[in-house]
């Protein structure tokens, strides 16, 4: 076995090669990861894995802007396994040098790492989601209303959700927990 293949199938977080969001090779890693074999992912259509239809529409628009400018893109999102259960994963993407600014979807290498043990799942809306996701990366109230077009009152509202479902009395503690910290 070349060292390339080597690293690639022991690899310690889940790799995959995409072609215009089609999955067309995975290391054993990422099958175990979603609760398939490398075989089952090859051809697999990456919408299958996120969370909903919404996230893949969402953040696949982020993910394009971010490949066309850098080349790259990374974050941590719930994804989907093949039973339907969801857990938190961080996502790091590189395009390949084949891409163009026109077609930046066309190759790319991804990497996976479940951060289940970590960041366990609470049942979230999108929104939440959404919230939970811009408050971890920082951003003020009144940001995240611009972001999300929502006013910021609305967005408040939606924090002291997560605040209750993640059982944080102040939200440094609901960024430690939404980010995986220890407390």
């Amino acid at each position: 076995m070349d060292q390339n293949t080597l690293a690639f199938e022991h690899a310690p977080v889940g790799l995959i090669l995409l072609e215009n969001r089609v999955i067309r090779r995975a290391n054993p890693r990422f099958g175990e990861m979603f609760g398939l074999t490398p075989s089952d992912c090859e051809g697999l259509p990456i919408a299958e894995i996120y969370a909903s239809e919404e996230d893949f529409q969402t953040i696949g628009a982020k993910v394009y802007t971010a490949i066309r400018e850098t080349g790259r893109y990374s974050d941590e999102r719930v994804m989907k396994r093949a039973d339907g259960s969801l857990f938190w994963c961080r996502v790091r993407g590189q395009a390949a040098t084949t891409d163009t600014p026109e077609n930046p979807f066309s190759t790319s290498v991804w990497s996976f790492a479940d951060l289940s043990e970590d960041r366990p799942i609470v049942s979230l809306t999108q929104r939440e989601r959404e919230v939970a996701i811009l408050t971890c990366r920082g951003l003020t109230s009144k940001e995240i209303g611009l972001e999300l077009e929502l006013s910021y009152r609305t967005v408040e509202e939606y924090r002291a959700r997560l605040l209750r479902k993640f059982g944080a009395r102040k939200l440094a503690e609901l960024v430690a927990k939404l980010s995986g910290m220890p407390l």
